[in-house]
């Protein structure tokens, strides 16, 4: 039995090893397997995850677009309500201008009567100096009431001599 065994410790050794061989062939094509299948793995998540991103870009450039057109459509209300207010204050404006005007300057007929007035005291100045109408007006006292220069050496007139003769200049 010694024999037996003596000669069946190689054989378990040898199919010992063989065992080991084949455990280990079969680890390494399973290695490599696994291998392929990590590589087909990275290939596909790498795929998906630049899908993903290329949907997101996608999807961000729409909603880009969309917020831009939507600022251009503001710009413009803005720009067309700006210019609005700017005609209405221009409008008030040249409105309250025009109104002024009709207000404050003279018509025409206004100033053909104005000339015909000032015509009219021309000529009565004119005929007051012919009058000897030039005389010294002042203020006097202390309220400050109108007073004249009087001739004092010439003659009195009146019923109780309360006239004078004004001195000419």
């Amino acid at each position: 039995m010694s024999e037996v065994r003596a000669m069946s410790e190689p054989l378990e050794v040898g199919l010992l090893l063989e065992t080991v061989q084949s455990q280990q062939r079969l680890a390494g094509e399973t290695l490599a397997l696994l291998g392929e299948q990590v590589q087909s793995l990275e290939r596909n998540v790498r795929a998906e995850v630049a899908h993903a991103a290329r949907d997101a870009f996608l999807e961000l450039s729409a909603e880009t677009d969309d917020a831009r057109a939507q600022l251009l459509g503001l710009r413009r209300a803005v720009g067309m309500r700006a210019a609005f207010w700017s005609a209405a204050a221009a409008l008030a404006s040249a409105a309250t201008a025009v109104l002024a005007v009709h207000l404050l300057v003279p018509t025409a007929a206004q100033i053909d009567a104005l000339r015909v007035r000032r015509a009219l005291f021309a000529a009565d100045v004119r005929r007051l100096r012919e009058y000897g109408g030039s005389v010294e007006l002042r203020r006097c006292g202390a309220r400050g009431r109108l007073c004249v220069r009087v001739q004092r050496t010439g003659p009195v007139f009146g019923a109780h001599g309360d006239f004078l003769l004004v001195k000419a200049p």
